[in-house]
């Protein structure tokens, strides 16, 4: 079974065709990093126009370096939500478009569903090995969410954030440190190497598998100006103490998301650790979470963490092999719930 997949929920006008929900033909990211980093995040509305530009190309190279036609297809998958609005509205449609003058079937695919299931992609069948239930940690600049996948299409929401998402705190700190955009990437890069001589605070919500990053990113702020690194002085401020505060906010953010995602496994017997989103990418994250998860953890190579048709695409393949299909009224849900 051939599925397009399509995604374009925030700042990624992408595309993919996957085969039989696990192997990849084609994977076509245009990225709107460079587009967004003037303005130190994403800014909807571009993001929205960015992606009637790319989305046509994209999906015809996807196509392309596939080696199919459209007729070649079994379905089209596209995220419907969650997201921005508008950004959303352009997948939505391009999928309503392609399903309508193909006569395919048209399957809506949650956003972090997607990101579940790019371990399906990168591993032996994770329902098989290691087997159901699966504790899910999906960390990202949207969302930082641990859920209960006791089967496929059977989700139970554990905790999330309760303010920012981890991805959107590690936004902040770069952009208070003046590393630049996207910022997860830019801490991990200042870190690398620093040992900071201090401890931020770790918000832990006893008793609750949630998240909370706000009170870390006001320690972050108070420490900076501390120690002269905010606002920058002339001339710039101080490489070795922006590398401390970095390694400082990444070594509080990581202890925290591990630590909770190891309790979810524990307090829910799972079998396996499955991570997804942006955020995971993280190096120090991902040793975390094999150093403290008491069973394999499965992470999918960063390419496949960040947002991508053929997650969409597999995710899609599950749906439709369950006999989903969605119609062409079909609506964008920008706060869209997985459980």
């Amino acid at each position: 079974m051939l599925i397009l997949g399509i995604e374009t929920s925030c700042d990624e006008t992408a595309a993919a065709v996957v085969e039989d929900g696990r192997r990849i033909l084609s994977d076509t990211v245009a990225s709107q990093v460079a587009l967004h980093a003037r303005y130190g995040g994403v800014v909807p509305e571009v993001a929205s126009r960015q992606h009637l530009l790319q989305i046509v190309p994209v999906v015809q190279g996807a196509l392309s370096e596939a080696e199919v036609a459209m007729d070649d297809l079994d379905a089209v998958a596209v995220t419907y939500g969650p997201g921005l609005a508008g950004a959303l509205m352009v997948g939505v449609n391009a999928g309503k478009a392609i399903a309508f003058a193909r006569g395919l079937p048209f399957v809506g695919v949650h956003h972090l569903e997607g990101h579940t299931y790019a371990a399906w992609l990168e591993f032996d069948d994770p329902a098989a090995d290691p087997g159901f239930p699966l504790i899910v940690l999906i960390a990202s600049g949207a969302h930082t969410d641990l859920i209960l996948m006791r089967g496929h299409g059977d989700y139970e929401l554990l905790g999330r954030t309760r303010d920012d998402a981890s991805g959107e705190a590690f936004d902040k700190a770069a952009r208070l440190l003046g590393l630049g955009f996207p910022g997860g990437p830019a801490v991990q890069r200042a870190a690398e190497g620093a040992a900071a001589p201090f401890r931020l605070p770790r918000a832990w919500l006893k008793g609750s598998l949630d998240f909370s990053f706000s009170g870390l990113k006001t320690a972050l702020l108070r420490k900076a100006q501390e120690m002269g690194v905010h606002p920058a002085p002339e001339g710039g401020a101080d490489g070795e103490a922006v590398a401390e505060l970095a390694a400082a906010f990444q070594e509080s953010v990581v202890d925290v998301i591990s630590a909770k995602a190891a309790e979810a496994v524990r307090l829910h017997g799972a079998r396996g650790l499955v991570l997804g989103g942006g955020v995971s990418a993280n190096g120090p994250l991902r040793q975390a979470c094999r150093e403290r998860a008491p069973v394999p953890v499965l992470i999918p190579a960063p390419r496949l963490c960040t947002d991508n048709g053929a997650m969409i695409a597999a995710a899609g393949y599950h749906r439709r092999v369950r006999g989903a299909a969605h119609g062409l009224d079909l609506d964008v849900a920008p706060s869209l719930a997985l459980a």
